[in-house]
């Protein structure tokens, strides 16, 4: 008997993005997505204090990482739980902070990783180099809620250390690389570029070729 065409997948774009990195990449997994044929939605987690990119302050910015360290938590607004029920598959995006993942997406895991359950997580990161340990706490908390936590999609800074983290710390300080010859040289540009942005495209289409 013909039941009619069967539903299309519904992924869910769970993310946080502090200095839109995470952002520019979502947009690009979303349009891989859709070219695909994958219904796709997004829920950006918006913390409740606004968190202003750069910090403009040295001082605030040492503060941010060691509070980052110990993985402080950024408390967000409620978010929409339909979104997440409904969902086939889960992406949760969004930066590493001081090894770990940034405070807003800590606190959506201990706020509402029950609804993960019986899930596909997929986690993006968006980070320098050191995102192991982010995707093991992420790892850990799906797996305490009974989901899936698949193999990650990762995209780090190309530029290599220390000039990674030194660019990294005078951008979001507010100080601009570009400005000092030194820096200059050695660290061209802050985030991601296009080839990876296109890349980006390219494994959500694989991915959505493994959903349907």
């Amino acid at each position: 008997m013909d039941t009619g065409p069967e539903k299309a997948k519904s992924v869910l774009v769970i993310y946080y993005s502090f200095s839109n990195q995470t952002a520019k990449l979502v947009h690009h997994l979303r349009k891989g997505f859709k070219e695909a044929g994958i219904e796709v939605d997004t829920l950006k987690l918006i913390p409740k204090k606004k968190l202003s990119f750069p910090l403009h302050s040295v001082a605030r910015t040492i503060s941010m990482m060691l509070r980052t360290f110990f993985r402080q938590r950024v408390r967000i607004r409620s978010v929409d739980k339909e979104k997440i029920t409904k969902a086939d598959m889960v992406v949760l995006a969004g930066p590493t902070w001081s090894y770990n993942p940034s405070g807003p997406v800590l606190d959506f895991l201990d706020r509402y990783s029950d609804l993960l359950e019986g899930k596909k997580v997929l986690p993006v990161i968006s980070c320098r180099k050191y995102w192991r340990s982010h995707y093991r706490y992420l790892k850990k908390k799906i797996d305490s809620c009974r989901g899936k936590c698949l193999v990650p999609v990762v995209f780090t800074h190309k530029v290599k250390e220390p000039w990674s983290t030194i660019g990294t710390f005078m951008t979001i300080a507010g100080i601009n690389p570009r400005h000092h010859s030194l820096t200059r040289k050695y660290y061209p540009r802050y985030g991601h570029n296009q080839a990876q942005l296109a890349e980006m495209e390219e494994r959500a289409r694989g991915i959505a070729r493994s959903l349907t």
